[in-house]
């Protein structure tokens, strides 16, 4: 096996040995390079000015992301559409041949002419009044079960008895894969009995979601394919409102709003429920605004079946989900993200858990950088906007977390050295963490001020949040430094998220399914 830093591996003593090797590792490398650098006389004005690119960047970007929804909920008329920079910048006439272009590249001419003008956004019917028939709709549940066993029949209860399914007829398809036959194999073929609707598909095989995937895209027959995790437990009207996107023709899959279903359970959980709104509630949709472009998050995801099948999953990425998102980018495949297409989830419950889910998604955000890079800046099929946003996103995803975490070690460094304290860079740098503070503050409030109704989450989680969120910055910035060491080491260790069952929440999206004051 590859060389890797497993830190939650072994006792727990273990863990904290390794814990403590790797913060002082991370630390005191660059601080001892930094100190003899500059005893030698020389400056660290490169990776200074490197760190105040990266920050105001960061602050552009967050503060956009954060304002623009606000103007969407409080005062931008329901019906205008996305991509608020392209409609800045570009002609009418443009984005509109961009837009008939993609309805003929993808869905075919005499489809494309048929939608003729019906570009708006599916905003306008108020995300609830939503008059578009529903086709045959297909759902893709992908589960390992041993670990999801305790919940998987949960799951299919919720969808095949709160969902509403639609008037053509639906089918909802286990995906799963299990290295031996489990008891819960027989509850679920009852349940398959009574109701017709539940499709069981063993993937012989099968070592990854992906291949789990890959094989119900072999059988799915609905106009759109849904895509979601064993834990998820949609709203009701998720289906209508993802194909109210898809029926226009103007794109090509939707990602909806993951909230945390057990938020209650533990400090941890409160956390990762915040941060969720933060990414789903404003960052997420605030580039959608303002690019007009999304990503695939792995579950909650609603596709044209079409193009679905011509993407695929590759079962060798860490993460499938982005790796199909960008190349479906690359092919000209566009994507929205709507908050108001809600499902809740499971946070992991332990610290390890949570460490290794984030460790490879950070990996495989890496991968799937190395790998397009470079083709991301070339594609035709990203406008100058959509593709700044993304070489945007795929570049951080590769140094931020190696840069940033140089301001600790380099702030002792000065103060250590024997050369003069270079208090220009100090202050700029007290600045900068003082305008990132404020901007998370204000990301949170409004989040907190838009989450959905009846939620388990309140105030006070956001602001617990805000007092931890410089520790979870840092444990996220540890997180990626580590994925970008196995990155480099080329180990490529898929750890599942452990899934377990939960006390029953307070809260479920079929109580509230339209979110507070969201559109």
């Amino acid at each position: 096996m590859k060389l890797s830093l497993g830190l939650f591996s072994g006792s727990t003593l273990a863990q904290v040995r390794r814990w403590v090797g790797l913060s002082a590792w991370l630390l005191l490398t660059p601080m001892a390079g930094y100190i003899l650098w500059l005893n030698q006389g020389h400056s660290l004005i490169l990776v200074q000015l490197a760190l105040l690119i990266v920050a105001i960047i960061g602050l552009v970007v967050i503060n956009s992301e954060t304002v623009v929804v606000a103007l969407q909920q409080w005062w931008v008329p329901l019906h205008r559409p996305r991509g608020w920079l392209q409609q800045w910048l570009y002609p009418k006439g443009r984005r509109q041949r961009r837009a008939e272009a993609h309805r003929s590249n993808f869905l075919g001419d005499s489809l494309g002419d048929s939608l003729g003008d019906s570009l708006g956004d599916p905003l306008d019917n108020r995300l609830g009044v939503l008059s578009v028939e529903l086709p045959f709709v297909s759902v893709v549940v992908a589960a390992y079960l041993p670990n999801e066993q305790d919940i998987i029949e949960e799951t299919l209860r919720h969808w095949l008895t709160q969902v509403k399914a639609p008037a053509a007829g639906w089918e909802v398809i286990l995906a799963y894969n299990t290295p031996t036959g489990l008891p819960v194999e027989d509850r679920l073929r009852r349940l398959a009995r009574r109701y017709p609707a539940l499709v069981l598909l063993p993937v012989a095989g099968s070592r990854s979601k992906a291949e789990n995937l890959n094989a119900a895209l072999t059988q799915v027959q609905g106009a759109m394919t849904c895509i979601f995790d064993a834990d998820h437990h949609p709203a009701p009207d998720c289906l209508g409102r993802a194909w109210a996107w898809l029926s226009t023709g103007q794109y090509d899959g939707v990602q909806g709003r993951n909230i945390i279903r057990n938020a209650q359970d533990n400090w941890m959980t409160h956390l990762v429920a915040v941060e969720f709104e933060c990414t789903y509630g404003i960052s997420h949709y605030g580039r959608s605004l303002l690019a007009d472009t999304a990503l695939f998050g792995g579950s909650n995801g609603y596709w044209r079946t079409a193009a679905l099948r011509e993407l695929g999953f590759s079962p060798t990425r860490l993460t499938e989900d982005i790796d199909a998102t960008v190349r479906g980018l690359l092919r000209g495949c566009r994507l929205v993200h709507d908050p108001a297409i809600i499902t809740t989830e499971l946070a992991p419950t332990q610290l390890r858990g949570l460490w290794l889910q984030r460790q490879r998604w950070s990996q495989g955000w890496l991968e799937v950088a190395s790998l397009y890079l470079n083709r991301v800046a070339r594609t035709p099929h990203l406008d100058p906007v959509q593709k700044g946003y993304w070489l945007l996103m795929l570049l951080f995803s590769q140094g931020f977390y190696l840069l940033v975490w140089q301001v600790v070690p380099m702030m002792i460094s000065i103060h250590l050295s024997i050369s003069d304290r270079d208090l220009m860079f100090e202050n700029i740098n007290l600045a900068m963490m003082g305008l990132l503070i404020l901007s998370t503050l204000l990301q949170v409030a409004l989040a907190m001020r838009f989450r959905p109704a009846h939620s388990t989450y309140s105030r006070r989680h956001g602001f617990f949040y805000c007092l931890l969120s410089p520790v979870y910055f840092w444990f996220k910035v540890a997180v990626g430094m580590v994925a970008f060491y196995n990155h480099l080491c080329g180990s490529r260790i898929w750890h599942v998220t452990a899934r377990t069952a939960h006390r029953p929440p307070q809260w479920s999206p079929t109580q509230a399914s339209a979110p507070a004051k969201t559109r």
